[in-house]
């Protein structure tokens, strides 16, 4: 449960990361994904999801990462 607690707090600091540092680029950026159509907006969450999937793997299951 730490874990999870640890993670959730670290995900809620990088997503807030970039509002803090540049404020005025994010909202150049949201205008921008507003404009995207969904089937895009989609498949660039599946990326995501696929590499935070396999990074997740890799930190789990091999030793890439001590």
């Amino acid at each position: 449960m730490k874990q999870l607690v640890t993670l959730i707090g670290l995900v809620f600091i990088l997503e807030g990361l970039p509002y803090v540092a540049s404020p005025e680029a994010m909202l150049r950026w949201l205008r921008q994904l507003t404009e995207m159509p969904p089937a895009q907006l989609r498949v660039m969450g599946a990326v995501a999801m696929a590499v935070g999937f396999l990074l997740c793997y890799l930190a789990q299951k091999s030793g890439i990462f001590g």
